[in-house]
């Protein structure tokens, strides 16, 4: 084996990113609807949009281990579906096509074209198709452009030509566009800036005259090449493209945006520009201008056409053209260029308007949303702005146009899809006392930021509540004959008792059902074509469909114990080890069978499969014994006529609990496997492969669920089998719609006693028990693992901390450029005063306050709003407190501290900064706040505040006091009656800025802005605070923890997650008792600390990681370290415990590597190390890879390991590393 690191670590994503960065619209399934796909992080999505459903669902999803730059769609003359193509960080163009009944994408082409990673000089930053799918051009930011020609061959393929260059050296690109000419040599328009000159001139002055061109590059298909068609100068602030319809819809050109300009352009026609109208009200500053952010055309099916532009504050405008009415002049054809405001909605990066009338909106922030289009905005009496009104050069003076925010009126929401991007900190604990810790996130910006619980469950729809009038213990529903379509009667089992419910209309008491009441029931079950048994103690009923009952009693001073059915067959255990076997008789009646079997202990329970469609019985039966084992026997005659012969037994933990024999959707060549789910008393539940010939059981799965002991029910989600287990909480295990695999994920529902499947003309769900309640339930989506609730929050939050006894957090939020509410109270109060209706010039008149969720809050440039709010996420679910910070403070660090010297009470320190500028940073000074908890921390009182030259954006308690990093210096303070008291200070200890700090003991870490880790030892006899070993690599950091006392783990700005551990004999050295003169005397080196840290492990995630943590994520689970990202990324890195896994998990990834190649042609072993080559760590996400690979690849991928590992044992080694660790 190769050497490695002392330390190795998997890397799991928990939660893709969320942030949706491309977004594109096509009918890549050939079914003649449209899709969406969009691109988060690495991931491509293919969502499809049903009006049936009102809604969603997600088709496919793939991680192409690359930085998605640019999506296009186009299709070919004739074809019946749109093809994607993908420009990516690998240095290839990628074409895709979506194979619909295979699931997966299938790559046509991949062309090399120039080197990979994000550089400014390799195209696919902008990439733009033909909208008649005949070329595609892929462009850099500087210089270079590509023209691909796409056709097809003889036999039908797609093909691709070899590029054709349309390079333009010293160029700046700002966008890309391909115009719609029909079926003429295609056009691609680019907003481009040649600085030859001003770069030659050292003055400056050919900087400021420099223009901004439109120009038109066309394909001659004859010639094979491209030309420099048009030019022609355009606002300087322009920066967005946007294709007008061509041929026979519309005249051609482009729509461009620029700075409070709205234009349009195109060859041989006049220009027309209107200008973006501003919004009216007290709080808005009528001399801000606008820009167009993102934006969508949608072609009506009767001819004609609009956009739809999102401004920066969310506002939608519609925009159309008003053309002549002859058109035989080339000049002229568009008369007027018109504007209306039409709704406003979040912020987006991209919006997509389907065919069938719903709007996508890809938003910046926040969740995302899925709109209905109920109105064009035709009727309304919004204003209509026209070119007439304004002059094509935007230099010329004109009169600005307002119009009046209102609510959606042309727009429906239909569904929001939960997203965390941005997540600004993430802390994991339990502090609902629940089984697993739950996920505490701040997440989004301005007045959409929200507070997030978040649990590994699935979401429940709760249909039906009832009481019952005592407590049951089992429940069940029934059919009256198998041909009905939904279930009849609900059966309950109550201490002594049992009660019969019909369902209709109506839940009534039924008292000629013919089931027996004076006893208790152990299992209800529809027998044959239309007779019903109920399994009591005593014996068997059997209720024929002409009412009458023949009752099988069991033999004198024998119970029955356990049962196991189907419609079919029944199997009964006795209190005295006896197994009795029963079959359908062919009139319908209940037929025992002469041969029984004995077990050596007192069976627990019975599990019996469905019979197979087109066989008249089930082969096995599963038997579970207090000797703790699992025994299966065989339910069809042998040559001798005799049934109940044992032919396989496994061994198991505890004394089974609950049994079922079902079939469940996997991977393998037949689609499905046969599993016996397996409930231990110990809260287990097992999952093992049967044979279906033999009864042999291979390939064990175990989880432990809770407390309690597991009882099994049967379900179906999505059409597919399913297992609901209940144990201190109910769980659901089902085939992972991603990859096939058991997934196991606890129901975000209450405990449940019992339960059972329930279908009706109303309802198809589940029923259950949950103390004396009776509940309806069904479970929707399985998409996704995690269930959130969210608590809206004031203004962007950008740090929080946990109460150290109560169940309540404490968030700092500060929005920059944003006005803070006594600005907007006291303009509001002027306008008022002056006039209640609107003022004589129509800008300042309305003075109701727009709702700020909706609308954001009013700009104000140089201002900060900020406050400090009290959370409660597990009892009142809401904002308990919320402290405004006044005179242009914004809040940047926060802290719970305890003062020894004034006793064990904790202290809230909020850390802000006095008229911050961020870039270039500035600011007039610090102050650090100093709060005191009242109400059991419910409210905050302020103690005073200490002004200090620089924000403290780092603190800390420590040792009973507080440690604050404060710009370069690290210092330690008191609590004053007046103000806080410095007691010890080191200067300089970080080269630029600390911005986090992490303590163990007397030895603290400090994280640099921009220049990674710095080691600090606290020496007590001498007060002194002495850096003794930092890194040699400059890393940006953003988040860091301690793993153990000399090992941290942190991430940058770049998106690397990195371990660094301080050398064992300088850890030593440090915590030498004394004063530490050791350590001040010793030389440093390179201008830093005297030693360096030593680099273990290193990572690229493509994701900013915000928050990073130890922590177990699962009950009884060991501990992983825990990261979240910007993006709305969760992930973990589980370390390696044995040697052997770690062994195979490298030769499974290197042949990965090669079996899977990542769809959009980028070298995963770079990608991974995109910075630093990647160490000590193993791609988790490339290895579950394999699951979906074919069983011959599997084949191929397990022979190439060493030692005799088969597919199914690395399939059982993935999927433990993320069930015993994560989720």
């Amino acid at each position: 084996m190769t050497t490695m690191s002392s330390l190795y670590m998997y890397s799991l994503t928990v939660q893709p990113p969320s942030a949706t960065t491309q977004v594109i619209v096509g009918d890549f399934c050939g079914v003649g609807k449209q899709q969406i796909l969009t691109a988060n992080g690495s991931v491509l999505s293919i969502l499809e949009v049903s009006r049936q459903q009102k809604g969603y669902s997600v088709l496919h999803t793939h991680d192409v281990f690359g930085i998605i730059r640019g999506l296009a769609s186009f299709r070919l003359a004739g074809a019946s579906k749109d093809y994607i193509i993908v420009s990516s960080d690998s240095g290839r163009i990628c074409t895709l096509e979506f194979i619909l009944d295979e699931q997966r994408f299938k790559p046509i082409h991949l062309e090399t074209f120039g080197k990979s990673g994000v550089r400014r000089v390799v195209p696919g930053q902008y990439l733009a198709s033909d909208p008649k799918g005949r070329a595609v051009m892929i462009a850099s930011v500087e210089k270079n452009k590509l023209v691909y020609i796409l056709n097809r061959n003889v036999e039908g393929e797609l093909t691709i030509s070899s590029p054709l260059e349309a390079h333009k050296p010293q160029t700046l690109v700002y966008a890309i566009c391909a115009l719609d000419v029909s079926y003429e040599n295609p056009i691609f328009a680019a907003l481009e800036v040649d600085y030859s000159e001003s770069e030659v001139d050292p003055t400056g002055k050919a900087y400021e005259e420099i223009e901004k061109q439109l120009v038109y590059y066309e394909l001659d298909l004859g010639l094979n090449h491209v030309v420099r068609k048009w030019a022609d100068t355009v606002d300087r602030t322009a920066n967005m493209l946007f294709r007008v319809p061509g041929g026979n819809y519309g005249p051609s050109g482009v729509i461009v945006c620029g700075e409070e300009s709205i234009t349009y352009r195109h060859i041989n026609q006049d220009a027309l520009r209107v200008a973006i109208p501003r919004r009216s009200g007290a709080t808005e500053d009528p001399q801000r201008k606008r820009y167009i952010t993102a934006g969508t055309m949608y072609t009506l099916k009767g001819g004609g056409f609009f956009w739809l532009l999102q401004s920066e504050d969310g506002d939608l405008f519609k925009v159309t053209l008003d053309m002549q009415e002859s058109q035989s002049k080339p000049s002229g054809a568009v008369r007027r260029l018109k504007i209306k405001y039409f709704d406003t909605v979040p912020v987006a990066t991209n919006i997509c308007l389907l065919r069938s009338g719903f709007l996508f909106l890809a938003c910046e922030y926040g969740d995302r949303h899925l709109y209905e289009l109920t109105n064009l905005g035709d009727a309304d009496d919004e204003l209509v702005f026209d070119s007439d009104s304004f002059p094509v050069d935007h230099t010329e003076d004109y009169t600005p146009v307002y119009f009046k925010p209102r609510p959606l009126s042309n727009l429906a929401l239909v569904e929001t899809i939960e997203s965390m991007n941005p997540i600004m900190g993430c802390h994991v604990a339990n502090l609902a006392g629940e089984d697993a810790p739950q996920i505490y996130t701040i997440c989004g910006t301005g007045a959409r930021s929200t507070f997030r619980t978040s649990r590994h469950s699935l979401e429940v729809l709760d249909l039906v509540e009832s009481e019952l009038p005592q407590p049951a213990t089992s429940v069940w529903t029934t059919k009256k004959a198998v041909d009905d379509e939904f279930d009849t009667y609900i059966v309950l089992s109550l201490t002594s008792m049992t009660l019969v419910l019909s369902i209709g209309e109506d839940v009534e008491e039924v008292t000629d059902s013919g089931f027996m009441k004076e006893t208790a029931t152990i299992a209800v079950q529809q027998f044959g074509e239309d007779s019903l048994l109920q399994v009591h103690p005593k014996g068997i009923r059997h209720i024929a469909a002409s009412g009458r009952i023949t009752d099988w009693p069991t033999p004198l001073h024998r119970t029955i114990v356990a049962c196991a059915s189907n419609n079919r067959q029944v199997a009964i255990a006795l209190s005295s080890g006896e197994i009795n076997y029963f079959e359908c008789d062919s009139d319908g009646s209940l037929a025992k069978s002469d041969d029984e079997a004995n077990t050596t202990g007192t069976v627990t329970c019975l599990g019996l499969g469905e019979v197979p469609q087109g066989l008249a019985r089930t082969k096995f039966l599963a038997v579970g014994c207090d000797d703790c084992t699992i025994r299966i026997y065989t339910l069809y005659p042998d040559e001798n006529d005799e049934r109940l012969k044992q032919l396989s037994v496994q061994a198991v933990s505890s004394p089974p609990s609950a049994l079922t024999i079902m079939a469940m959707k996997d991977r393998s060549s037949q689609g499905s496997s046969l599993y016996v789910h397996v409930g231990l008393h110990s809260g287990v539940y097992i999952r093992t492969v049967m044979d279906d010939v033999t009864g042999e059981l291979s390939d064990t799965r175990r989880r432990f669920l809770g407390t309690k002991p597991v009882k099994l029910v049967r379900a179906s989600v999505k059409g597919e089998n399913a297992i609901i287990a209940l144990t201190s909480r109910p769980w659901l295990g089902y085939a992972d719609p991603k990859n096939s695999s058991l997934a196991l994920t606890p129901l975000s529902y209450l405990p449940l006693e019992s339960g059972w499947s329930f279908t009706s003309e109303a309802f198809r769900g589940m029923i259950g028990i949950h103390a004396q309640d009776l509940r309806i339930f069904a479970i929707d989506k399985i998409d996704s693992n995690i269930h959130q609730e969210s608590i809206p929050l004031a203004y962007t939050p950008r740090r929080f901390v946990a109460h150290p006894e109560q169940p309540l957090y404490y968030v700092i939020e500060a929005d920059n450029h944003t006005m803070a509410p006594p600005t907007r109270a006291k303009l509001i109060g002027d306008q008022d005063q002056k006039m209640n209706t609107k003022s004589e010039d129509g800008i300042n008149g309305d003075t109701n306050e727009l709702p700020p969720e909706d609308f954001g809050y009013p700009r104000a440039r140089g201002n900060w709003a900020s406050c400090i709010q009290v959370v409660d996420p597990v009892v009142d679910k809401q904002v308990l407190k919320t402290v405004e910070l006044e005179q242009n403070e914004a809040a940047v660090s926060i802290a719970v501290v305890t003062f020894l010297s004034l006793g064990s009470e904790n202290y809230l320190a909020v850390g802000t900064a006095k008229d911050m500028i961020v870039s270039p940073m500035s600011y007039t000074c610090g102050f650090i706040h100093v709060y005191r908890f009242k109400d059991n921390g419910r409210d905050l009182e302020l103690i005073h505040k200490t002004q200090v030259e620089e924000p403290p954006l780092a603190m800390l308690a420590f040792k009973g006091r507080l440690l604050v990093g404060i710009g370069r210096d690290l210092r330690i303070y008191d609590l004053g009656k007046r103000q806080l008291l410095r007691k010890s200070q080191a200067i300089e200890v970080s080269p630029s800025r600390i911005m986090d700090l992490q303590t163990q003991g007397s030895r603290i870490i400090c994280a640099d802005q921009r220049e990674s880790l710095t080691y600090v030892v606290h020496k007590e006899e001498e007060n002194r605070l002495i850096p003794f070993v930092d890194d040699s690599i400059a890393r940006y950091a953003t988040c860091i923890t301690m793993n153990d006392y000399e090992t941290t783990v942190g991430g940058d700005k770049f998106g690397n997650v990195w371990m660094l551990r301080c050398p064992p004999k300088v850890s030593e050295v440090a915590d030498e008792p004394g004063g530490g003169l050791h350590l001040l005397h010793e030389k440093g080196y390179l201008g830093g600390t005297p030693n360096r840290l030593d680099l273990l492990m290193h990572y690229f995630t493509q994701d900013i990681p915000m928050a990073i943590e130890k922590t177990s994520l699962t009950p009884g689970g060991e501990k992983v370290i825990f990261w979240a990202g910007l993006q709305g990324t969760l992930g973990a890195f589980i370390p390696f415990e044995s040697r052997k896994d770690l062994k195979m998990f490298q030769q499974l990834e290197l042949a990965l590597r090669n079996e899977d190649k990542p769809l959009a042609g980028r070298d995963h072993l770079a990608y991974r190390g995109y910075y630093v080559p990647v160490k000590g760590t193993i791609d988790g996400d490339l290895c579950e890879r394999y699951l979906l690979l074919s069983n011959d690849a599997k084949q191929r991928v397990a022979a190439a390991l060493d030692g005799s590992w088969n597919p199914a044992g690395v399939e059982a080694k993935i999927w433990n590393m993320r069930g015993l660790y994560v989720f």
